[in-house]
This record gives structure tokens, C-alpha cells and sequence, in this order.
């Protein structure tokens, strides 16, 4: 199957496929590379930031004194372990507040979503990424203190919270639109991204853990230990992570040339065209497939723990370990997700469009299926877990979606897109645990938790059928041109000399339309 996408002329591969030069310089292995690093630590800090985020989600089962405010439970499922009782805790919040508590992180966050992308272009990517997790971290320390002060005090600080993370997203698709060549962006991102997933897993049973242990202080305890090892990143990130490939003192010079002749120069830069990113139809697909994706991850992400403790009936230690397999999963099947997509593009198997909505499609219509099913399965726990796990696990397939779609359309604005798109993606963060507040307050039953599982299911539906319909791959023409590197009579051009002032436009499923070289 011959693709004739949007991929750049100046891209070469041999017959076999083998290899790729761009204009004679050799595609550099990724094996420490320096965007191989930017991945890692942007990894490490996307684990940090899950870690820092869905604490609170565990935290919460040891917090509140569930005999006092749980009083209509159904109790439809046995407990699992009936000689181990968990502690009482000693906030007296109903479902309401424990609601309104989950969901107060995503009214700062939704602040800081367009300006961290824009600053984040205009200015320091890395800055607004690293700064954005050393806030978060900062005020996760003084959680404890916060929730003991006063519940209004605890959602204050979360709201901060979710300030400085707003900005963690944006930023790094901004980093990435600097340092992605095309090629390689399903993976890189699926990569980076992958750690907010395994941060979840890493964060669940080990909050469980601390939550469960006398020694170390019960639940007060999981915000010290997370907030910690967020401010030890920041000292690793802002050491090693450079903006650009030209700022990077230790990059090769083989690198540096293939990135930069892959995506063109990182530091042209136009004003930006709000008017045409806010009526672009491809954007309104990603945003609303963004949405579709934080309802139910996000309603899974913060009321997960409640309902394997009040349904499933598993302890306050199992539920974290429980808890944390369908994100394990997810973080398998997003780098999977990534280097698949990647696979389609460069072997030609699927264009980029073709591919894009393949994937969201999968990552969509499956977690959907799983999800409906999981209120169905009665008390088979096995089975429960199994669905669960299913239904978070398959939309990883999202990444390689809707998630890296920014950098095909626009790769010079991501960022920015990326701020936009999350931005409204951050409404079902604080609806969506309302909901399951206002759904299961003094009505802890499955019927309450099937009706919440439907919401999800035909909100997922929602954001698969209008990419079908509206989603692309190809780079809209109001993006940063693609930049072509001219030679002259064979000659051998210094960096120097090397012309970014041409452009390619595209239509999906065809040969370049215009090439226009000055």
C-alpha cells in the first residue's frame, strides 16, 4: 500500500526500509541520545506528577471515618479479608465532600493549561515543566497540615496543586515540538507520557501501604513521601533537560542535525493564529476526543479506590494493589500503543490519518465495551478486576490517538494546542467525581455505580465517532510551515547556509499539492 501523506519530501527511505537520511545525515539511534534522556526524565517527572495527583484518591479511604459516613452501604459483595479491619479515620466528609475534595485539583488546573503552552513556546518549555512539578511538590508536603487546619484549607492547597501541574502537559509538547522528529513522535511521547501511568501504579499500593502503617505514621506519611521525591527530580531535571538541541552543550553534532533537519529550525516561530486554531476542525476532534478520554479516566482515576473498598468489599492494603493493576496495564499497552503507530507510519502499512483514527477508535470503543460490563459482573472480584483492568488498559491506545495528533497538525504550536484541548479536557475532572457524588451519596450500590459506568461509556462513544469523522493527521495550513533544506550544485552546505524559508503543503491521501523553494 503506497501512502501519500504528509510526511516530508525530504524524508528518503531505501527500498527495504531499513533506514532513513534526511538530506545525507544518517538517522541517529535513539540508544542515549539525548532526546532518549529528555524521554527519561520527562518519564520520571510525568511519574511524579500521577504520583503526586491520585495520592489523595488512597489517602482518602484512610482519612475520612467511613462508619460514620457511609451509612446506607449495601454491603452486595462480602469483604475479603474479615479478620483485618481497616483504622477509622478521623474526618467525618459524606460523598459530597469527598466529591467536592476530588475534584477541587482540576479548578487550578484548568487554569494553567493555554498559558502553559504558550509560555512554554514562547519561552521555556522546560522551565514551566520543572517549576510546574516542584510547586505540586512543595504544597503535597504541607497536605497534612492543611487537612487537619480545615477541609476548606485542604481544598485550597489542592487547587494550588492543580495550578502548578496545569502547566506539566502543555510544557512538554512544547519540549517535544522542539526535539520530535516525526518518526519517531508516536513513541517518544507514548514513552514520556507512559510515566503519569506508571506514577499511578507506583502511587496506589504504596499509598495503601503507608496509609496502612503505624510506623511511619499512617496516611499523613504518603504526602511526605511523594512530595519529597518530587523536589529530588527537579534538582535531576533542571541539571540534565535543555530547551532546544542547539542549547544542549553534550549533544552530537549528528543529532543535532538530524533533528533539526527533520522538524526544521526549533526557534522559528510566528505569531501565533489563535482565530484559526479556535475554528480548526481538527481541533475541535481532538477536543473533544480529549474530553471524551479525562471522563473516564479521570472518574476511574479519583473513585476507583471508593468503589473496590464499598462494592468489592477488598481492605484499605489490597485496594491499592488492586487499584493499581488496570493502570500497570495501561502503561504497557501506551508504549506498545506508541511503537505500533510508529510502525504503521514508517512502513507505510497506514497513513498518518488512517492511523491516528484506528487508534483512537480502538482506545474509545473498548474501554467503553469493558466498562459497561464491569457493572454487570456482580461479585466476582476476579472478574471485576479483570474488566476494570480492560477498560483503563485499552484506552492507552489514545496516546498514539488523539494525544500525539497535536504534533501532526501543528507541530510548532503543541504545545499550545495541547493547553487548549487539555484545558476543556479538565472539566470531567472536577464533574465527573461530582457526579459520583451526587449518584452514590447515601445510595453505595451497584445499580448507583452502573449508571455511572453507562455516563462513561457514552461519553467515550462520543469522542470515537466525532475523530472518525473530523479527525486528520495531515498539518493544517495555518501551522509553521515545513521546512525544506536546499542544496546548491552538490555543494556540501554548512549549518550555516542551510535555507528554512520553504514550505510543503499537504492534502491527507495525496502528492504535495505546491512546493514552493526560494
Amino acid at each position: 500500500m503506497d501512502i501519500k501523506d504528509e510526511v516530508t519530501p525530504i524524508m528518503k527511505s531505501n527500498s527495504d526500509h531499513e533506514s532513513e537520511e534526511l538530506d545525507g545525515v544518517p538517522k541517529v539511534p535513539g540508544c542515549l541520545s539525548c532526546r532518549q534522556v529528555l524521554a527519561l526524565l520527562g518519564f520520571l517527572g510525568f511519574l511524579n506528577v500521577y504520583c503526586l495527583r491520585v495520592n489523595l484518591s488512597v489517602a482518602l479511604v484512610a482519612m475520612v471515618n467511613n462508619t460514620a459516613t457511609h451509612p446506607h452501604i449495601s454491603n452486595e459483595c462480602p469483604v475479603s479479608n474479615t479478620t483485618k479491619h481497616d483504622k477509622v479515620g478521623e474526618f467525618q466528609w459524606d460523598q459530597r465532600m469527598q466529591g467536592i475534595i476530588l475534584g477541587s485539583f482540576f479548578y487550578g488546573y484548568i487554569l494553567t493549561q493555554v498559558p502553559g503552552g504558550y509560555l512554554g513556546l514562547r519561552y521555556s518549555g522546560k522551565k514551566m515543566f520543572g517549576f510546574g512539578v516542584l510547586c505540586t511538590s512543595v504544597l503535597t508536603l504541607v497536605t497534612p497540615i492543611a487537612a487537619k487546619t480545615s477541609v476548606w484549607l485542604l481544598i485550597a492547597v489542592r487547587v494550588l496543586e492543580g495550578i502548578g501541574e496545569g502547566v506539566t502537559f502543555p510544557a512538554m509538547h512544547a519540549l517535544w515540538g522542539k526535539w520530535a522528529p516525526p518518526l519517531e513522535r508516536s513513541r517518544l511521547a507514548a514513552f514520556t507520557y507512559a510515566g503519569a501511568q506508571l506514577g499511578t501504579v507506583v502511587s496506589l499500593p504504596i499509598s495503601g501501604l503507608l496509609c496502612d502503617s503505624d510506623f511511619l505514621g499512617g496516611w499523613p506519611s504518603v504526602f511526605y513521601v511523594f512530595g519529597l521525591f518530587g523536589c529530588l527530580w527537579f534538582v535531576l531535571w533542571m541539571a540534565l533537560v535543555y530547551e532546544t538541541p542547539s542549547d544542549h552543550p553534550r549533544i552530537s553534532t549528528e543529532e543535532r542535525n538530524y533533528i533539526k533537519r527533520s522538524i526544521g529550525n526549533e526557534k522559528l516561530m510566528k505569531d501565533v493564529p489563535w482565530c484559526s486554531i479556535m475554528t480548526s476542525t481538527p481541533v475541535l476532534a481532538i477536543t473533544l476526543s480529549h474530553i471524551a478520554n479525562n471522563w473516564g479516566f479521570y472518574t476511574l482515576l479519583t473513585c476507583l479506590p471508593t468503589y473496590m473498598k464499598q462494592i468489592l468489599g477488598f481492605d484499605l492494603s489490597e485496594n491499592g494493589f488492586l487499584s493499581a493493576i488496570p493502570y500497570l496495564m495501561l502503561w504497557l499497552v501506551q508504549i506498545t500503543g506508541g511503537r505500533t503507530a510508529d510502525f504503521f507510519i514508517e512502513r507505510k502499512l497506514l497513513n498518518t490519518t488512517s492511523t491516528r483514527k484506528l487508534m483512537n477508535t480502538l482506545g474509545m470503543m473498548l474501554p467503553a465495551i469493558f466498562i459497561v460490563l464491569t457493572g454487570y459482573i456482580g461479585c466476582n472480584n476476579v472478574l471485576a478486576v479483570l474488566c476494570l483492568t480492560l477498560a483503563v488498559s485499552t484506552g492507552g491506545l489514545n496516546m498514539s490517538g488523539f494525544n500525539i495528533n497535536h504534533l501532526d497538525i501543528a507541530p510548532q504550536y503543541s504545545g499550545i494546542l495541547m493547553g487548549i484541548t487539555n484545558m476543556f479536557a479538565t472539566i470531567p475532572g472536577f464533574v465527573g467525581p461530582l457526579i459520583v457524588g451526587e449518584l452514590t451519596n447515601e445510595q453505595e450500590t451497584r445499580h448507583q455505580w452502573q449508571i455511572v459506568f453507562y455516563i462513561c461509556a457514552g461519553v467515550y462513544v462520543m469522542g470515537m465517532t466525532t475523530f472518525l469523522f473530523l479527525g486528520t493527521g495531515v498539518q493544517q495550513p495555518w501551522a509553521n510551515a515545513v521546512p525544506q533544506v536546499v542544496h546548491h550544485d552538490n555543494e556540501s552546505e554548512s549549518e550555516d547556509e542551510v535555507k528554512v524559508n520553504s514550505y510543503v503543503k499537504y492534502a491527507d491521501d495525496e502528492e504535495p499539492l505546491h512546493t514552493a523553494v526560494n
